[in-house]
C-alpha cells in the first residue's frame, strides 16, 4: 500500500482513539481506514506510528500522547513501551481500568461472536475480578528467548526480535532474583524459569526442542485445592499463584457437584478439577479425566492415585468422545480447552450427553464466545459468567461460565 492509497508503514498520524478491542488494542479510524492502536486508551488524542499495513486495516503504536485519558499511568516497567518488550499490553492503564477494559472485550466478543443480546449480557453482570497479590510479581513461569549473542530476553510485539532486559517486573520475585538475564546462554534457544507455590525454583535451558535442567529439582510441587501436587517443571500449571484455587472454587460453585454423581474433566491436565470433583462426588461417584499431553497425563496419574473414583483417559478430547472411549450418562462436565476453544465437535458431543450442567473455563473470550453460540444452537444457554484477572498488565483474561440446557433438544 502506498501513501496515496492509505497509511504506510512507519508513517505517523494524529488520531482520536476509540473503543477497546481484543489483543490489547483500541480501534481508531483515519480517513475511513481502521487503525488498531497499542499503548493507547479510549478517548485519547495521540500521534500513532504505523507498524503494519494489511488489507482493510493497519496496526500502530501510540508514540506521543497529546490528550491523556484519566486512566493513564506511567508504566512501571521501562520496557513496556512502543518498539520494546511485547509481553505486557496494559502497563499504561491503571489496575482498576484494566479490569474495565477486559470486561468490555468480553462483552464485545459475546455480542459479536456469541450472539448474546444486550439484555442477556446485562443479566450476566459481566465483571473481571482481581486476584490477590497486585499487578506485579505474579508470573510464576517465564520463558526467555535467547538471541544470537546468547542474551536472554523477551520478544517484541508480533516479532521474533529479542529485547534484552534487566528483569521482568511481572515475574515472581524468586524468578527476578535468578542469574538468568545477567549471563550468556550460547548453547540455548530459550531459558525457562519456574517458581512454584510449593517453594521450588527451577531453571531449564532449551535447545533444538530438548530441555536441559540447569538448577533446581527435576520435580516441583504446587499447593492447590487442599492438595500437594508433584509434577515436571514443563507440565502445564496456571502461572498466577492464586489462579488454581480461584478457578477451582468458581467451578465448584457453579456446578455444585453432589455425592454419587458422574463428572467429566475434559482437557484435564494434571487433574486439578478432577481432584476437586472427586472430593465432592465421593467414592460412590465417578470422575473421568481426558488429557492429551503426556506430561499432564503422567502428573494426573501420580497425583490422583489416592482417588479410586477417578479414571484417566490419554488422548485428544474430540476423537476420544467420537470413539466412545468416554460415554454418558454424565451429570456435570468441566471444559477447560486450549486457547483455540473446544470446537464444534466437542460442543456437540458434550451437549448431547444429558449432563445437567457444564462449567467452561476459558482463556480466550473469542473462542469462548464461539463455543457459547454452538451450545446455544443445541439448546443450551450461558446462565452465569465470572471473569478473573489471572494475567495483570496483559490483555489476557480467564473466564468461568455456567452452561445449562434450557429447552428440549430436537433430534438431528
Amino acid at each position: 500500500m502506498t501513501g496515496d492509497e492509505g497509511l504506510a508503514e512507519a508513517e505517523r498520524v494524529e488520531l482520536t482513539v476509540g473503543a477497546v478491542a481484543p489483543g490489547g488494542h483500541c480501534v481508531a479510524r483515519v480517513a475511513g481506514q481502521v487503525v488498531f492502536v497499542r499503548h493507547a486508551l479510549p478517548g485519547e488524542r495521540v500521534v500513532a506510528e504505523v507498524t503494519e499495513v494489511h488489507r482493510g486495516f493497519v496496526r500502530a503504536d501510540a508514540v506521543t500522547v497529546l490528550q491523556a485519558a484519566p486512566e493513564r499511568v506511567e508504566p512501571p516497567c521501562p520496557y513496556a513501551k512502543p518498539g520494546r518488550c511485547g509481553g505486557c499490553d496494559l502497563q499504561h492503564v491503571s489496575p482498576e481500568a484494566q479490569l474495565t477494559w477486559k470486561a468490555g472485550v468480553i462483552r464485545e466478543q459475546l455480542t459479536r461472536l456469541g450472539g448474546l443480546t444486550g439484555a442477556e449480557l446485562d443479566a450476566l453482570g459481566i465483571q473481571v475480578e482481581a486476584l490477590p497479590g497486585g499487578s506485579l510479581g505474579w508470573r510464576s513461569r517465564v520463558r526467555y528467548t535467547v538471541d544470537g549473542a546468547g542474551r536472554a530476553g523477551l520478544l517484541k510485539h508480533r516479532s521474533y526480535e529479542v529485547v534484552p532486559i534487566d528483569r521482568c517486573r511481572i515475574a515472581h520475585p524468586a524468578i527476578q532474583q535468578l542469574p538468568v538475564l545477567g549471563v550468556r546462554w550460547p548453547d540455548a534457544d530459550a531459558v525457562e524459569s519456574v517458581a512454584t507455590t510449593g517453594g521450588d525454583v527451577t531453571v531449564t535451558a532449551v535447545a533444538d526442542g530438548a530441555a536441559r535442567p540447569v538448577s533446581g529439582p527435576e520435580r516441583v510441587h504446587e499447593q492447590a485445592a487442599g492438595r500437594r501436587w508433584t509434577l515436571s517443571p514443563s507440565a502445564f500449571w496456571q502461572v498466577h499463584p492464586a489462579a488454581a484455587d480461584t478457578l477451582v472454587n468458581a467451578v465448584l460453585a457453579q456446578l455444585d457437584p453432589r455425592p454419587g454423581e458422574t463428572a467429566w474433566d475434559l482437557y484435564g491436565g494434571a487433574g486439578l478439577f478432577a481432584a476437586a470433583l472427586a472430593e465432592r462426588v465421593g467414592t460412590t461417584g465417578r470422575v473421568t479425566l481426558v488429557e492429551a499431553a503426556g506430561a499432564g497425563v503422567a502428573a494426573a496419574r501420580q497425583n490422583l492415585r489416592d482417588l479410586p473414583q477417578v479414571g484417566i483417559v490419554s488422548g485428544r478430547v474430540a476423537p476420544v468422545l467420537a470413539r466412545g472411549q468416554v460415554a454418558g450418562p454424565v451429570d456435570v462436565v468441566v471444559l477447560d480447552p486450549p486457547r483455540s476453544g473446544a470446537g464444534a465437535r466437542v460442543v456437540r458431543a458434550v451437549a448431547g450427553t444429558g449432563a445437567r450442567a457444564v462449567a467452561y473455563v476459558a482463556c480466550d473470550p473469542a473462542a469462548f464466545a464461539r463455543d457459547v453460540r454452538g451450545f446455544a444452537e443445541l439448546g443450551w444457554r450461558l446462565t452465569a459468567l465470572r471473569g478473573f484477572d489471572l494475567f495483570p498488565m496483559t490483555q489476557h483474561v480467564e473466564l468461568v461460565g455456567l452452561l445449562l440446557p434450557h429447552r428440549r433438544r430436537t433430534k438431528a
